[in-house]
């Protein structure tokens, strides 16, 4: 699932900074960039981390107004292998 549109970043590239150490938006942010351009996936960012640290199912459907709405998803490199 693409979480940063601004920058074409999927869920698992989070998971994956998740699992390297990344505890804050923050530390995802200087991990794999996601959330640094508009800022308007943040929440998301934080919903993948909390998910990814209580160790609950993946969600891959999203809201539309949970994204930040910067790229389409044709715009977005691999998006359906997220």
């Amino acid at each position: 699932m693409l979480v940063c549109h601004c920058l074409g970043i999927t869920d698992r590239t989070i998971r994956e900074a998740v699992h390297a150490g990344a505890e804050t938006p923050e530390d995802v942010r200087d991990a794999c960039g996601a959330g640094g351009g508009c800022g308007g996936c943040k929440e998301l960012v934080s919903d993948v981390i909390a998910t990814e640290c209580r160790g609950e199912p993946r969600h891959d459907v999203v809201p539309a107004d949970r994204l930040c709405g910067r790229r389409s998803l044709e715009d977005a490199p691999d998006s359906a292998a997220a």
